[in-house]
């Protein structure tokens, strides 16, 4: 009898399922945030934090959408790293997503899902035993979403920090240690980036001054 109530419960649903729901939700009409969040039910925050990041794993960033949906990853991560329950506050939850934002989403995601489905599973129990280092995931998360704020013109800005912010989430969703190790890593290749981008300026910059002197 227990081995047969075990088989019957559900397995929690791929997020590629989840995103395919989310597109033929979003044929009637925009859906906002809040919606979005009813439709992803128990895992809803962190799926969500996987959903908006998704759209800047390209190199070039997105005008208009890394601020609303940066300020969002930040407020889950923010509550997160507290150690509180998820939430987002109304305004945020009133934001509807632009016109088609889904079907976008899943023609330029389908490989990363997959690949993210099949990359996911708990391991490396050490890294998401405890709450404080859940906590200090999480804090990095939010860290990586405040560099997601940043509209900057420059191939790779958003993509470092979306791709840190999707294997931190999906570390913390599936107690993936691995995942949470590879967004680290991620998050200090993107650090040198930005180290290097800062460099680049300054010697511009002196190159500039020089030239107008001359």
């Amino acid at each position: 009898m227990a081995t047969n109530a075990a088989r019957n419960v559900a397995l929690p649903r791929k997020l590629s399922e989840e995103l395919a729901d989310l597109q033929a939700r979003s044929t009637e009409g925009p859906l906002t945030l809040r919606e979005v969040i009813y439709v992803l039910r128990g895992r809803a925050y962190l799926l969500l934090v996987i959903l908006l990041a998704l759209p800047f794993l390209t190199p070039l960033p997105l005008p208009g959408l890394s601020t609303p949906f940066g300020l969002a990853i930040a407020a889950i991560a923010f509550r997160l790293t507290l150690g509180q329950r998820p939430w987002l506050p109304k305004n945020l939850q009133r934001r509807e997503l632009p016109a088609g934002f889904f079907g976008r989403l899943f023609a330029v995601a389908k490989r990363i899902l997959g690949w993210l489905e099949k990359l996911l599973r708990p391991r490396l129990a050490a890294v998401t035993d405890t709450a404080l280092l859940n906590q200090l995931h999480a804090l990095l998360m939010l860290v990586a979403a405040l560099a997601l704020l940043l509209p900057l013109p420059i191939p790779f800005t958003n993509s470092f920090p979306a791709w840190s912010i999707l294997l931190l989430a999906g570390g913390l969703l599936e107690r993936d240690g691995v995942a949470i190790v590879l967004g680290y890593v991620v998050f200090a290749a993107g650090v040198l980036y930005f180290v290097f981008l800062g460099e680049a300026a300054t010697e511009l910059v002196q190159a500039l001054v020089q030239w107008l002197r001359s």
